[in-house]
C-alpha cells in the first residue's frame, strides 16, 4: 500500500535492491511498514507486508549472537565479508583501520549490509578500502552488548596483563577466552588471525602496538557496567594492553576456535 510517487531529499537505500536512491529521484514508501523502494521495485515488494518499524532483517543493534550463523564457526557474515576483501586488496594499504574512511560511505555500506543479512551486496565496488575497514569497526561498536563484553576488564584480564610472567599470563587469558559465549569466542579468534596478518604486512605499518590501540576500547570492556568518563580515560591503556596481549598468543591457539573452517572463510 504505497502513496504516489516521491521525490527524494536525503539519499536512502532501497528496500528492495539496496542501491542508493539519488537526490531529487523518484520513490515510493509504504504507508503501513514505511519501506522506502525505487518505482521499479514496487512489483518485488512482499505483499501483504507486515509493519516493519526498521525494516532490517538484522537489528540495528544487538549482542554479537544475533548476527552469528546457527552453525561453527559463529562468525557473522558481515565479519567475513569485510575481513575477506580487506585480505584480498587492503594488505598493502598503509595505516590500515587507523585511516578512516568517509563517514557517509561507512554508514550508508553498513547499512546495507544490515538489510541485506544473508545475500550481502558485493564490497568490490567499495573504492576505498578504508570504507570497508570502518565498517567492520563500526558494526562491533554499535553492538548493543558492545564487543567489550568479549573480554570484561575486570576481574581477571585487566589484573591478566600485569602478571609478570609471560607464560602465566598467557595461560589466564586462554582461560578466559575459553570460557566466553561461543559466538563471541569465534568471532574473537577469527578477529585476531585477521589482525595478526595485518600486522605482518610491512606495508600497512600497524604492528602489534597500533592495532591494540586502534581495537582496545572496541574489543575490551570496562571494569563497571556504567564506567564515569573519568573510568573510561582510566581503562584505556589497560583494554589496549589486553589486545596486545591477545595478539601475542599463538595462532594455533585462535585456529583452535575456527578450526580448519578458517581457510574456507578468508584467504590464508
Amino acid at each position: 500500500d504505497s502513496v504516489p510517487p516521491l521525490q527524494v531529499i536525503r539519499p536512502e537505500p532501497c528496500g528492495i535492491c539496496g542501491s542508493r536512491i539519488r537526490f531529487g529521484k523518484a520513490a515510493v514508501k509504504c504507508r503501513q511498514c514505511q519501506l522506502l523502494l525505487h518505482p521499479k521495485c514496487r512489483e518485488q515488494c512482499p505483499s501483504p507486508c507486515a509493519p516493519r518499524p526498521h525494516h532490517h532483517a538484522w537489528p540495528r543493534e544487538g549482542v554479537l549472537a544475533d548476527f552469528a550463523p546457527p552453525t561453527p564457526p559463529l562468525v557473522p557474515t558481515l565479519v567475513v565479508q569485510c575481513v575477506t576483501e580487506v585480505e584480498t586488496r587492503g594488505l598493502t594499504e598503509t595505516g590500515l583501520y587507523r585511516v578512516p574512511g568517509a563517514e557517509q560511505l561507512v554508514r550508508e555500506w553498513k547499512r546495507r549490509l544490515l538489510r541485506a543479512r544473508g545475500a550481502l551486496p558485493a564490497l568490490g565496488s567499495v573504492a576505498d578500502i578504508h570504507v570497508v575497514c570502518g565498517v567492520l569497526k563500526d558494526f562491533l561498536r554499535g553492538l548493543k552488548e558492545p564487543l567489550g563484553l568479549l573480554i570484561p576488564l575486570t576481574p581477571l584480564p585487566g589484573a591478566a596483563t600485569d602478571i609478570p610472567d609471560d607464560a602465566a599470563c598467557s595461560t589466564a587469558l586462554r582461560h578466559v577466552v575459553s570460557k566466553l559465549p561461543p559466538a563471541n569466542r569465534d568471532t574473537l579468534a577469527f578477529l585476531m588471525l585477521h589482525l595478526l596478518r595485518v600486522s605482518c604486512s610491512p606495508h600497512c605499518k600497524m604492528d602489534v602496538l597500533n592495532l591494540s590501540r586502534v581495537f582496545g576500547p572496541t574489543l575490551v570492556g570496562h571494569g563497571s557496567a556504567n564506567p564515569t568518563p573519568l573510568a573510561i580515560m582510566e581503562d584505556t591503556p589497560r583494554q589496549c594492553k589486553v589486545v596486545a596481549r591477545l595478539l601475542s598468543l599463538p595462532s594455533d591457539f585462535w585456529r583452535g576456535f575456527v578450526g580448519t573452517e578458517q581457510e574456507n572463510l578468508v584467504p590464508t
